[in-house]
């Protein structure tokens, strides 16, 4: 069930979700709407090798705002800070930046119950477009679970991106045994 945005403000008002910064005003009918953040990253190397540690480039977006190319991927980090203890987040694009042509997750959409930080975006573009630091990006939408939930997010020894960051964050796949 996905909550409406009455159960998200009780919820962040209780705690269970936490957004910062918040603006009620950013709270749709059933999903809450976050922004772009000033940075982006891209890969340094051509061929991404996943046992390996691929390093990045970050760069802040400049006021006239970047323009992303297609063929390339970018990673993104949200402003808004979230936590979410008791619901999973799912993070979507707005309608209006998929009309665009920009996609801003290619895989990663859904967050795990215990998620404590920025979300790092995995943007792609389908033609070249122009983007500005705080513009709407994407929407989260939070579904209840249901079930006692034994192994929160954050304090699983394993979780790899629990560090807080207002910048992207790369793949760590390579910590991952295969």
């Amino acid at each position: 069930m996905i909550l409406s945005d009455t159960a998200i403000k009780q919820a962040i008002q209780k705690g269970i979700i936490v957004i910062e910064p918040y603006h009620e005003s950013q709270l749709g009918t059933n999903s809450y709407d976050v922004h772009l953040g000033k940075y982006l990253a891209t890969y340094q190397a051509e061929v991404l090798d996943a046992r390996k540690h691929n390093t990045i480039d970050v760069f802040e977006i400049p006021p006239e705002g970047y323009v992303l190319h297609p063929q390339r991927l970018y990673l993104g980090v949200t402003e808004e800070y979230t936590e979410s203890h008791e619901h999973v987040p799912f993070l979507e694009g707005k309608s209006s930046v998929g009309r665009l042509g920009i996609d801003i997750h290619a895989t990663a959409g859904k967050g795990d119950v215990g998620f404590c930080n920025t979300w790092t975006l995995e943007i792609s573009v389908s033609q070249p477009v122009r983007i500005y630091a705080g513009m709407p990006i994407g929407q989260l939408i939070f579904f209840r679970v249901e079930g006692h939930i034994h192994n929160l997010y954050h304090r699983k020894p394993n979780a790899k991106y629990t560090t807080r960051t207002d910048k992207p964050v790369e793949s760590m796949m390579w910590k991952n045994s295969f």
